[in-house]
């Protein structure tokens, strides 16, 4: 797209001098005219052929058709030059809304990303709370599951010595 742009302000610059060109020549021309016009009188006043006076007179008369011919080509190409700077100054429009936008949904990614990293740590801290109470209440069922094999043991044992006991009796 930047080398669009490029092109686009290339293209611009080189109407731009064209144009210049233009309207220097047509100065040049105007200037040459009032030259001619000067001398048509000047001939008319010293020279009163007619022949000289029609020659001068069909120079003036190309030279305007040229002129005209010039502003016409020079109307044109202020037309394609205003056409280049709309379309450049629209596509540089997008180019910034594009931007835009692009930094806008960034923003809000990164936004979202944030908070998805705070849920992230406040479930690994629950996580490690959980883990360690099930660690403290396996330990507690563990001394409990102890204390009743123990007291099975006991049981066991005085069972036994009771039947023992019994028998003896």
């Amino acid at each position: 797209m930047e080398a669009d742009f490029s092109e686009m302000r290339n293209e611009l610059q080189s109407r731009d001098a064209l144009w210049r060109r233009i309207q220097l020549e047509c100065q040049q021309l105007h200037t040459e005219l009032l030259k001619i016009k000067e001398y048509k009188n000047m001939q008319e006043i010293q020279i009163k052929h007619q022949s000289s006076c029609v020659q001068i007179t069909e120079q003036l008369e190309n030279k305007n058709a040229e002129l005209l011919l010039l502003a016409q080509s020079q109307e044109h190409q202020q037309e394609e030059l205003n056409k280049i700077r709309n379309h450049l100054y629209r596509e540089e429009q997008a180019h910034r809304s594009e931007q835009e936008r692009m930094k806008t949904e960034i923003s809000d990614l990164t936004e979202e990303l944030h908070q998805k990293e705070i849920t992230i740590a406040t479930i690994m801290e629950k996580a490690s709370l959980l883990e360690r109470q099930l660690k403290m209440e396996l330990e507690i069922k563990d001394k409990l599951l102890a204390k009743q094999q123990l007291l099975d043991f006991r049981y066991k044992v005085i069972k036994s010595e009771n039947t023992h006991l019994k028998e003896m009796v």
